[in-house]
C-alpha cells in the first residue's frame, strides 16, 4: 500500500471565464479535501469562482502517434470549414 496520496488535476474558472482551465495538480487524500487545497493553493487572489478537480488516474488522453489516424476524418467534412461558405461582404471580417 502507498503512502502517498493520490494525484488530483485541478481546474479553475475565472471571475470573467466561462470555461475551466487546468492549473495544476496537487495531492489530497479525497476530493473534497482536494478542493480545499486547490482554492488555498490555485486562488489565493479571489479569482476563482468554479473548482473541479479530477483524479489524474482517472484520465484517459490519446497518444501523440495517433495524431494522424485520429484526426484525419475530420478534414473530409469540407461543410465545417469557413472556406465553403460565402460570407456577404456587409459582414465584413470574420
Amino acid at each position: 500500500m502507498s503512502s502517498e496520496w493520490p494525484l488530483w488535476e485541478i481546474f479553475i474558472r475565472g471571475q470573467h471565464g466561462l470555461n475551466h482551465r487546468h492549473v495544476g495538480s496537487l495531492h489530497a487524500p479525497d476530493a473534497e479535501m482536494a478542493i480545499k487545497h486547490a482554492r488555498d493553493v490555485y486562488t489565493r487572489r479571489n479569482e476563482g469562482v468554479s473548482i473541479w478537480v479530477v483524479p489524474s488516474a482517472t484520465i484517459t488522453a490519446s497518444s501523440p502517434s495517433d495524431k494522424g489516424p485520429l484526426f484525419e476524418p475530420a478534414n473530409a467534412k469540407v461543410y465545417r470549414h469557413p472556406t465553403f461558405f460565402d460570407i456577404p461582404d456587409e459582414v465584413g471580417k470574420m
